[in-house]
């Protein structure tokens, strides 16, 4: 039986962790910490092994070597007690369009096995959090944008988990938007000492939220420790200044998206 974590440890622990698919190594022996109760961020280019990193560490994908653990469980070998120890909001929408609010939050706390009593009374409380209360018996293909993301932060702590993983939770909204998720997700943070884990494109984002940042590159992690940390290692006035001096201004064209293109390209011409 897997020992129980201990308090003193760090909620997400990676050692020399390696991923390889046939001759390609995706991410390669990277190694980093994180602290319990904190915002952590993990930024990189398109292609630079981020998605490989949070699919070993959520159980989706097995390390070629190297050792996680996570709530103090190995991912490998302990798969429902991890499972149960994080949320996760992907990138891609993923709740049921033709399903209510409430309907969602009830299926994914069957899923879990929580105890119908705490199962409805957590959900009302979370609703009530992310401002939906109102809206529990409306069909999600009704919500907008904002509400589908907060609904699907809702969801993921419905079983009490001690993590929280965001995917590019902001992708495609807007200014306003991603600004009162990010609220949300800050207050949550604090009230619940619940630990998150984050990846964004937009650096504004990571800068406000985030305690500490790892910056990843080629599957090395190129960079760590708070915003500022990286912007005085690099000599930069803000974070995104840092990110790219960290890993270089070129376009990865097989994967960049069309936005990620366009700022690119935007840079470059202010810059002239």
């Amino acid at each position: 039986m897997t020992a129980s974590p201990s308090t003193s440890a760090p909620i997400i622990a990676v050692k020399n962790l390696t991923k390889s698919f046939g001759e390609i190594k995706a991410v390669k022996n990277i190694s980093f910490d994180v602290r319990t109760g904190e915002i952590f961020g993990f930024l990189g280019p398109n292609g630079a092994g981020k998605t490989t990193t949070i699919k070993m560490l959520t159980t989706l994908l097995r390390p070629t070597s190297g050792e996680i653990r996570l709530n103090g469980f190995d991912p490998a070998k302990d798969q429902a007690s991890v499972r149960q120890s994080f949320g996760i909001v992907f990138q891609d929408p993923s709740l049921d369009d033709e399903l209510t609010a409430w309907e969602n939050l009830e299926l994914h706390g069957v899923l879990y096995g929580v105890p119908k009593k705490l199962r409805r009374e957590r959900m009302q409380e979370l609703l009530e959090i992310v401002s939906l209360s109102d809206r529990k018996d409306d069909l999600v293909k009704h919500f907008s944008g904002g509400m589908k993301r907060r609904l699907e932060i809702a969801r993921g702590l419905l079983h009490h988990p001690k993590i929280l993983f965001l995917d590019e939770p902001t992708i495609g909204l807007d200014p306003q938007t991603r600004n009162h998720l990010w609220n949300y997700v800050t207050d949550l943070n604090k009230k619940e000492n619940i630990t998150v884990f984050l990846t964004t494109h937009y650096m504004e984002e990571a800068d406000r939220v985030a305690s500490r940042i790892a910056v990843i590159d080629h599957g090395v992690i190129v960079a760590m420790g708070s915003a500022q940390d990286l912007k005085t290692k690099t000599q930069t006035a803000n974070l995104e200044d840092a990110f790219l001096k960290l890993t270089g201004s070129s376009i990865r064209e097989e994967d960049a998206s069309p936005i990620d293109s366009l700022r690119a390209h935007s840079r470059m011409w202010r810059k002239r």
